[in-house]
């Protein structure tokens, strides 16, 4: 993560927040074929851990179990132009927003991957805003069997938080509002907005 103690924020209600609202990170291990990632859908517990699911033939599915692992869930971004700075003399940046969560995995078993697909689709099927929403019990039993031999569940008990809001804390407030103006314009609202809200 970024060195600098002024894109830290510790405030653990923001950081299961990020977690909740993007809800997708990435896994790493170190396994004996070399380092693997895997892309995963991520449903925090509220309680200090994070649970996933893999396809069985995922690379990382049969070595995560009782290791240590990293997940890096990336939120908004934006390339920051010198140009709209008042001082010419500047540099091009990135501003963003990523937390690193490193923990012990251990692998859950059917009943526990069952309620996690189960509340991912439920949390996700109520933010569709057309339409009833989807529900588990819509899948016949044959194919919720199917799909369920087919995946992994596992949890991440996190033992280290790591954030990272580079959102221009640095500057002052007049030139970090010309700066979310710039990334606003350039179709980068996301970044935009947390600058505003969270770097004031």
């Amino acid at each position: 993560m970024h060195p600098s103690a002024a894109f830290r924020n510790p405030d653990r209600d923001l950081l299961e927040t990020l977690i909740d609202q993007i809800g997708f990170g990435m896994v790493f291990a170190q396994t004996p074929d070399g380092p693997r990632v895997a892309h995963v859908a991520l449903l925090s517990t509220g309680d200090g851990a994070v649970q996933f699911h893999l396809s069985r033939g995922n690379a990382l599915a049969k070595h995560l179990a009782e290791r240590t692992a990293l997940v890096v869930v990336n939120g908004p971004d934006g390339y920051v132009s010198p140009r709209w700075y008042s001082d010419p003399a500047q540099v091009p940046t990135w501003n963003y927003v990523a937390l690193e969560l490193e923990g012990r995995v251990r692998r859950m078993d059917a009943d526990a991957t069952l309620a996690l697909i189960t509340d991912l689709s439920d949390k996700h099927e109520a933010r569709v805003r057309e339409g009833q929403p989807w529900t588990m019990d819509k899948l016949p039993p044959e194919r919720l069997r199917a799909m369920l031999a087919g995946i992994v569940g596992f949890e991440m008990e996190v033992q280290a938080w790591r954030e990272t809001l580079k959102l221009s804390q640095n500057k002052p407030a007049d030139e970090r509002e010309k700066l979310a103006a710039g990334l606003e314009s350039e179709g980068a609202a996301g970044i935009a907005q947390l600058m505003r809200t969270l770097a004031s």
